[in-house]
């Protein structure tokens, strides 16, 4: 495990964003720039999402990102056959210059993110640029590698988050000023979210940009996985090449907080009745004959006090708290800092799945990782499996854990609004 902290202060060099020649549909050739577009691949509830966006529009970037075929390669030929005929038909269009991006997501709630979506450099954790702060599951890397080499693209932006001075910072302040022009698309999804892209191509306004985000850092919000699988491509391609920059979505979250919500588990295989059975003694358990956002406010002020599980799938609600101290003791690494071994997610994996349920973390077969919390409960009844419903992590206790270099348990996080897939693409190629 590398502990050795990373400050922004240390960093010797930082973020290099690049322009790229973006690729993006043409309006007049799909039915609409929302129904084209999707969550990105590993939020998409699969098979009820999946299907549902791809009926939204036949070519929904959804095509792309999960093709489904009876194998892996027949998957990821698939994928670049549809590329392949979507830019020869004039589907997808590349722009004419090289540039950045300025990307804004609003909804009706109050909620404004902004950020810049460029080619990023692709570097190694002990560098200290960009900073993971959850483990990966290697099949699932292997997957995502797989289907960009079939491609040869960067098919959706990771979601990366750096510390600005908010307005006062070149960067941000140019994002700013960008946002009152008119924009180079605009169109709104069917979760509410307003989406607006700008494009920035002058040479000095670049440089600004540039020079800003190279005195930074950032950490990865969404797309560990998608990080890794630049970082793995990154070594089979001799420098220089296009492979050494990988697609990503920065906000400064100094001007533009994210939320940060839990991502939640579905245990295959394993009713309510025998996951509680088997935690008699090892947790207080309490039965909650309540709806789900009772159930969630009862989950986040256990979660105050310590550790806190909510259990579902037989139509009820069950609260997990005040572990066995001897459990934690026998099942949680020791070496590792107290603010790892005090995460849920930690627990969950380190006590719960591994001693108590015997579930590998990364058997698909086994578990699933699911963003939406009604969706985990149904799926759950439906299918008589275990929902565990976790409560989120602060972002500053994410941050504080990269900096050590101490990485989180996998899924640990879910930070959004996350960017919509199919707005902008990066073909490698061009």
């Amino acid at each position: 495990m590398n502990t050795a902290g990373h400050s922004e202060a240390t960093v010797r060099r930082g973020l290099e964003l690049t322009p790229f020649r973006g690729l993006r549909y043409d309006p007049d050739r799909v039915g609409s720039l929302a129904a084209v577009t999707s969550p990105p691949y590993d939020v998409v509830v699969r098979p009820d999402g999946l299907h549902h966006l791809e009926s939204a529009d036949p070519h929904n970037i959804v095509r792309l990102i999960l093709p489904q075929a009876t194998t892996p390669i027949a998957r990821n030929e698939q994928a670049a056959d549809t590329l392949r005929r979507w830019l020869s038909e004039g589907v997808l269009t590349t722009d004419p210059e090289p540039g950045l991006y300025v990307y804004e997501q609003r909804d009706g709630d109050g909620m404004l993110q902004r950020g810049i979506i460029g080619a990023l450099r692709v570097s190694d954790p002990s560098e200290g640029v960009v900073l993971p702060h959850e483990d990966v599951m290697p099949h699932v890397v292997a997957d995502r590698a797989a289907l960009m080499r079939a491609t040869s693209a960067n098919l959706e932006p990771l979601l990366l988050t750096y510390r600005g001075n908010g307005s006062a910072s070149a960067a941000t302040e140019f994002v700013e000023r960008v946002a009152g022009r008119p924009p180079l698309l605009a169109t709104t999804t069917e979760d509410g979210f307003s989406h607006r892209l700008w494009s920035v191509t002058d040479p000095a306004d670049l440089a600004r940009i540039q020079s800003d985000l190279a005195q930074h850092q950032a950490l990865i919000a969404d797309g560990h996985h998608r990080w890794a699988t630049y970082r793995r491509l990154r070594t089979e391609h001799a420098s220089p090449s296009p492979w050494d920059y990988g697609l990503v979505l920065l906000v400064d979250t100094a001007r533009y907080p994210l939320r940060v919500r839990a991502i939640h588990r579905l245990l295959h295989g394993l009713p309510v009745a025998d996951a509680l059975a088997a935690l008699e003694g090892l947790f207080r358990i309490r039965h909650l004959p309540v709806p789900l956002p009772e159930a969630l406010d009862a989950l986040a002020d256990a979660a105050c006090a310590g550790n806190a599980f909510l259990l579902a799938g037989d139509g009820a609600f069950h609260l997990l708290d005040r572990p066995d101290p001897d459990l934690l003791a026998r099942t949680i690494p020791a070496e590792r800092p107290t603010a790892w071994r005090t995460l849920d997610a930690t627990v969950l994996h380190s006590a719960l799945l591994d001693h108590v349920w015997h579930i590998p973390e990364d058997d698909p077969a086994r578990i699933a990782y699911i963003h939406d919390t009604a969706a985990t409960v149904e799926k759950a009844e439906r299918d008589g499996g275990t929902a565990v419903l976790m409560h989120p992590v602060r972002e500053e206790v994410v941050r504080d854990l990269a900096r050590q270099g101490v990485t989180m348990p996998r899924k640990s996080t879910s930070f959004g609004p996350k960017p919509a897939s199919g707005l902008v693409l990066r073909a490698l190629d061009l």
